[in-house]
């Protein structure tokens, strides 16, 4: 009995000490064998299905709402007084991406054309396509600051053609009409005598060019050499910088195409990306840590220097001439058109610019962008992209239909572009990303706490063994005591 005592304690012994360096060795071990299955899901490569699938198709539900500025008071304006506008919206649209001619390149890069297109969902929505609004006529008004160095006679040319073609300051029309093209005889007639003028040359919409489009011929780099460079853009229609800037620093295409970023990051990281519709690239710092149905996230928001002007933050001088903080200055990249983006209500712009509008009340909550990241793959679970697009507005002389219009940054529109991961997707990610992880870190602390178990166990055992032996030694077979010194 005593031998079967002892084998046991051995065994238990022995498997609790290779149990326990196990779980130790998990300990060191698991976290790069995670990293290790990261980097290879996370990699551009058609045979990681799930992460190849996000990247190529997005396969998640994907909207844009699109809020506009009803001019409740466009005869006043035209007499000098401040604007006054209305909330309108939102007209929702679903969005589909979808990469194309995809094709990959020896130097652990891929190039392709992602197009976008948009559905109307009126059940999602506040009215329908057939609502009808009033805006700022880009057309006139836009057209008018633009000729505004012209000579006289041009002007007056101007004038009379948009008399001619019964064109006005503000514009009242269907939703859907100013979205994606109406016809305009005064388009066809600027095509014609000021051709390159105009972004169109068929129907004039705000977002008549987006739709059925895409956004340039990106080549990012897939992570087979260098994880840390996946997605970045190595080339934006065959340029490393664009042009319509006044510094180098402005130019340059930093960070990636604005729809997944290189893994394992921090908090210290930053979202850097180039946007074609921008026409810059942008970067947003982190906010903080949360969580999304389980799953870890880091929260990026958009700095209070991203539309800043060059006089309040200096890096930002060569995307002037600039106005007020919080405007973006656009017209380099819109055929010169007196365009300004920013965040929607004038959110975090200078006051000044809320003093000139009458309508507008700017909150976090409901007009501050965000992407919430998982920090460990770098895939978005939960984006809200929303910016205002705006018309610089004013009395042109020479131009009639400008009338006595004083000189105010107009909001036309604002939109957010928002999108997370759902359903299939979701369940997939976090089993793949979350559960087996944190499985395989409660592994390795069962494997040291049975270890650590087995061997209490054999230490026990032994102690027992060891005071049955001693017993044994001072009692004899019939029960009497023995004498086991000597006197």
């Amino acid at each position: 009995m005593a031998a079967s005592v002892s084998k046991i304690s051995v065994g238990l012994l022995v498997a609790g000490i290779v149990t326990a360096i196990f779980g130790i060795v998990l300990v060191f071990v698991g976290p790069i064998i995670v990293d290790d299955q990261i980097v290879k899901n996370v990699e551009i490569n058609p045979k990681n299905d799930l992460s190849y699938t996000m990247w190529k198709d997005i396969p998640v539900p994907f909207f844009m709402s699109v809020y506009f500025y009803h001019v409740l008071n466009p005869k006043e304006i035209l007499k000098g007084e401040k604007p006054m506008v209305e909330q309108r919206g939102p007209y929702v649209y679903s969005e589909k991406r979808q990469k194309e001619n995809i094709t990959f390149h020896d130097n652990h890069t891929v190039s392709y054309r992602e197009y976008r297109r948009y559905f109307f969902e009126e059940s999602m929505s506040v009215g329908n396509e057939s609502d009808v609004v009033t805006i700022p006529n880009m057309l006139v008004l836009g057209a008018s600051v633009m000729m505004e160095d012209m000579p006289l006679p041009v002007r007056l040319m101007l004038s009379t053609a948009l008399t001619l073609f019964k064109e006005e300051a503000f514009l009242t029309k269907p939703v859907g009409e100013l979205m994606w093209g109406y016809d305009s005889k005064l388009v066809d007639f600027l095509n014609q005598y000021l051709p390159g003028m105009l972004p169109t040359s068929g129907k004039f919409g705000l977002f008549a060019e987006f739709n059925n489009s895409n956004t340039g011929l990106f080549t990012v780099f897939t992570g087979k050499d260098d994880i840390r460079k996946v997605h970045k853009v190595d080339f934006w229609n065959g340029l490393k910088k664009v042009d319509y800037w006044r510094t180098e620093q402005c130019n340059m295409i930093n960070g990636t195409a604005g729809q997944m970023w290189p893994p394992f990051m921090t908090t210290e990281s930053t979202l850097p990306f180039y946007s074609p519709d921008a026409c810059r690239s942008m970067e947003l710092v982190f906010q903080r840590k949360g969580k999304m149905k389980g799953i870890p996230l880091f929260r990026f928001v958009a700095p209070k220097t991203l539309f800043a002007n060059g006089t309040d933050y200096p890096p930002n001088e060569g995307f002037c001439p600039c106005r007020q903080s919080g405007l973006l200055n656009v017209s380099s990249c819109r055929h010169n058109s007196p365009v300004f983006m920013s965040h929607p209500h004038f959110y975090n712009a200078d006051p000044a610019l809320l003093n000139t509008v009458i309508g507008l009340s700017p909150s976090e909550e409901e007009h501050g962008l965000f992407i919430d990241i998982h920090p460990e793959t770098g895939v978005p679970l939960n984006v809200s992209i929303k910016l205002q697009l705006n018309l610089y507005i004013k009395r042109v002389l020479g131009i009639i239909q400008t009338d006595r219009i004083a000189e105010v940054v107009m909001p036309m529109i604002w939109f957010e572009e928002r999108g997370y991961i759902d359903g299939s997707v979701l369940t997939t990610f976090y089993n793949n990303l979350v559960v087996m992880p944190a499985l395989l870190e409660y592994m390795q602390y069962i494997f040291i706490g049975l270890g650590l178990l087995f061997i209490l166990v054999a230490v026990v055992l032994r102690i027992r063994e060891q005071k049955d032996n001693t017993c044994d030694t001072k009692i004899d077979p019939t029960g009497k005591k023995m004498l086991s010194e000597k006197f």
